[in-house]
């Protein structure tokens, strides 16, 4: 690997909506240079490379034979993340997928075996939690400014993927859904506050069996809804604290972000897990004046750079030549999956179900990291 002697070669595997929020931010960075695009479709590789000046696309092998790509990004659907993973890792680079790591805990874990025996990093995402919000808020929160986090509660409601998605079918299939494709924002932003999380209830339901795509090409055609579509969920973290979640896309009423922490002395209000930034409060307890009744309400300063999809796989990058451990760990993402699984789990039996996985450490972004400095 060429990481740490200038920018970091980087490939893309995967041309779809969301690489555009990863190409605008990378081409950005002058720590890493995207050196290819690959896809399924070669005319959607070419023209994304095109929009973004990178100057090369085509197939997969168009990424894992260069030998000046050192990381790649996996931005294929859920249900093939570990077999392009572990394709990347074959090839020798390090790789950045996003969420979730995988579908299953077998494969996931056999990709982290595999690039651990080959010396090769994974990062997962999503790297939302690494942006100066989230970031700012677990600070405060780690040196008290909330008092001890007794619980959270969060909430993501919506009518669903297929109002704006040209193709959402996946997205109701197995390794999507809203705990799949959305939880993964939630749950790493309460693991980065709480800790690992040691057990899980939960309740779902479909609202309807079959959904129908309203945009684009395909608009007006059926697919089946293949998971949960609605799930209500209690979390128990290991080392004290609970927090009880909505993940819905059968709601007309429109209520995401939603991340509230209480501790014994406030209520933080972090921003929108699924952004890098925005405002955070917190809420003092009642006092009793002569007349009226006070509260407080603080608002907290935003400390970090503002950025966008990419700061996880910078961080990599620059961790990678520092000899130090990156924030978006493969195993973070392990843990993560291994909760919204066991979350699944949960739902079906209705029962608590313990989560096997843990964590030793969980990594913070430096308040004075840039992605816009030259430092490799």
């Amino acid at each position: 690997m060429a990481v740490g002697n200038g920018p970091v070669g980087v490939g893309i595997i995967g041309a779809g909506n969301i690489s555009d929020q990863y190409l605008s931010n990378l081409t950005t960075f002058p720590d890493v240079r995207v050196l290819a695009i690959a896809d399924v479709i070669a005319e959607r590789a070419k023209a994304q490379a095109e929009k973004y000046g990178v100057p090369r696309s085509g197939g997969v092998d168009a990424v894992l034979n260069d030998p000046e790509i050192d990381i790649v990004v996996n931005l294929t659907i859920p249900a093939v993340h570990v077999e392009v993973s572990e394709a990347i890792i074959a090839a020798g680079k390090h790789v950045w997928t996003e969420k979730p790591i995988g579908v299953s805990r077998e494969e996931s874990r056999g990709l982290l075996e595999k690039a651990d025996a080959a010396g090769l990093r994974v990062g997962v995402a999503p790297d939302t939690v690494l942006g100066p919000g989230v970031q700012t808020a677990k600070r405060a929160i780690a040196r008290g400014d909330i008092g001890r986090p007794l619980f959270a509660q969060t909430t993501f409601q919506w009518q669903g993927p297929e109002i704006f998605h040209p193709n959402p079918a996946f997205l109701y299939a197995k390794g999507g859904g809203p705990l799949l494709d959305m939880g993964p924002y939630y749950v790493s932003t309460l693991v980065h506050v709480f800790g690992p999380v040691a057990a899980v209830a939960a309740l779902g339901l479909q609202g309807t069996s079959t959904r129908r795509v309203q945009v684009g090409e395909l608009a007006g055609q059926e697919f089946p809804v293949e998971i949960p579509s609605t799930l209500s969920v209690l979390i128990d973290f290991e080392q004290g604290g609970q927090a009880q979640s909505i993940y819905s896309t059968d709601s007309p009423l429109l209520r995401t972000g939603i991340v509230e922490i209480t501790g014994t002395e406030g209520t933080i209000v972090i921003p929108d897990p699924n952004t890098f930034g925005g405002a955070i409060s917190i809420t003092r307890p009642l006092r009793l004046g002569q007349e009226l009744v006070d509260q407080e309400i603080v608002d907290v300063v935003q400390e970090g750079v503002l950025a966008g999809r990419g700061v996880g796989l910078l961080d990599m990058a620059r961790s990678i030549a520092a000899g130090r451990a990156h924030v978006a760990t493969g195993e973070f993402g392990y843990h993560v999956l291994d909760t919204l699984l066991s979350i699944e789990e949960a739902a079906e039996s209705r029962t608590f179900v313990a989560v096997e996985s843990t964590l030793d450490q969980i990594g913070a972004l430096d308040a004075a990291f840039d992605p816009f400095a030259a430092t490799l």
